[in-house]
């Protein structure tokens, strides 16, 4: 296939997410912001942490829930500017296919909605660098179209394109036995026969589980989510999603339940805003020390694991960075404002650490231009520094998500208080005013 034969099936082309077509947000997620990750050194100091990583699995009389640890790995990019420096950072953990078990280092994806792993008969560069799946090792494999029907183990199927900004995927689709933590469930899945080398020769993990809904999957049986919730596998219908910012705790995704233990305070629910299969919500406002700016008015927001950075509508982020005047040499650092969020009734802060790259004694603004046309945009990501510092929990029934302030260790209180925000409109003889309130747990 990869010399051009004209054997080859009819591949159908994806973006990174699935089925809704955004090339630019395809071009700024994750295989992109993560292209600095070496495969040596780093994936061997990634699977010793990793082999040591704890799955808690949870029983009751209606369901089970599973942890899964994820490993952070963290490096520091120069951007084409020459100046300034952005912190990028990955988390990843492990996941068996297939009977007996075949392991591999994935990426937890809520903004795509497929497991792709390398293939056995992927020849590329990219997939003999990493583990590559054996169907032919596995009892319980079957191949199946790329629509998810079945069929005789010789009949040819379509394959997947699926384009990640500068890189490239084909794959043809299987079925088999695919296990996160204690959780098992049969399930469709992408086997690459082709990668890229570029960027995917230089990762450290082998592919991504998709966590995003079910619009963003080949079909339901491709759908981790909606194939545990039909079954009732788990205790909830609901993952969650912690995210450290060092190595004093660890990083986990927990299938079936709330960790209420990585709370710092209670959790705030917003609806999924559209159809897309995005995690995404609306968003009301941006604020500056919890002061509407009035910047993008009826926005949406996608909840996004798999992107290094904050991003959003390049005008919006244009008038940010004059509105928060960030010195490159620092010296107003700390003058700095909180930069947050309005989303189902409530501001969500970031500080000016989470916002500003420090490096050297240089200080750049740490969010990056995304333009997605209408009727998808205007539209901000909340990646990894968001994620960092909220606690997220992804509720597939009912279509929502909650956001509370993560607990980390060694943080002071007093700055907890002021990342979640209540605004509650009050009405008296000054007219309209906002009340705010803090929702930090005793």
């Amino acid at each position: 296939r990869l010399n051009g034969s004209s054997s080859r099936p009819p591949r159908r082309t994806l973006t990174r997410g699935g089925r809704m077509n955004l090339p630019h947000l395809a071009g700024s997620i994750l295989l992109v912001g993560l292209s600095w990750l070496q495969c040596g050194a780093a994936r061997h100091a990634v699977n010793g942490a990793a082999s040591g990583a704890s799955e808690v699995r949870s029983e009751s009389s209606t369901g089970i829930s599973t942890s899964v640890s994820l490993q952070r790995r963290s490096v520091k990019q120069r951007q084409s500017s020459g100046t300034a420096v952005v912190h990028k950072t990955a988390y990843f953990g492990l996941l068996n296919v297939g009977n007996p078990k075949q392991e591999f280092l994935v990426v937890f994806d809520t903004g795509s909605g497929n497991l792709v792993i390398p293939g056995d008969d992927c020849r590329s560069e990219a997939c003999i660098a990493h583990r590559r799946f054996s169907q032919t090792d596995s009892d319980s494999a079957s191949q199946v179209s790329c629509d998810g029907e079945f069929g005789s183990q010789d009949q040819k199927y379509d394959e997947v394109t699926i384009t990640f900004g500068t890189g490239e995927i084909w794959g043809r689709c299987l079925q088999d036995q695919i296990c996160i933590g204690t959780v098992c469930s049969r399930g469709s899945f992408i086997a690459a026969t082709y990668e890229s080398a570029n960027p995917f020769k230089l990762f450290a993990f082998d592919g991504v589980l998709g966590l995003a809904l079910i619009n963003m999957s080949q079909g339901p049986d491709f759908n981790l989510m909606d194939r545990l919730g039909h079954s009732r596998t788990l205790r909830q219908p609901l993952f969650s999603v912690f995210l450290s910012d060092d190595d004093s705790s660890v990083s986990e995704v927990s299938f079936g339940e709330v960790k209420e233990e990585r709370l710092a305070s209670d959790l705030v629910w917003a609806s999924v805003a559209r159809d897309s299969g995005y995690w995404e919500v609306q968003m009301d406002d941006v604020t500056l020390d919890d002061h509407p700016q009035q910047l993008c008015i009826d926005c949406y927001a996608a909840v996004d694991t798999g992107t290094s950075e904050l991003a959003g509508p390049s005008e919006v982020i244009a008038v940010l960075g004059d509105k928060l005047n960030v010195k490159e040499d620092c010296s107003n650092f700390h003058l700095l404002p909180k930069l947050g969020f309005i989303v189902a009734g409530h501001i969500l802060n970031l500080q000016p650490r989470d916002y500003v790259d420090r490096e050297g004694g240089r200080c750049s603004v740490a969010l990056m231009p995304l333009d997605v046309p209408p009727p998808n945009g205007p539209l901000f990501v909340f990646g990894i520094p968001f994620l960092q510092r909220f606690y997220t929990v992804y509720d597939t029934d009912s279509r929502r998500i909650g956001f509370g302030v993560a607990k980390h260790s060694q943080k002071v209180s007093e700055n907890l208080r002021e990342r979640l925000i209540s605004l509650h409109a009050t009405k008296g003889k000054a007219g309209n005013r906002r009340k705010f309130q803090g929702h930090l747990r005793a």
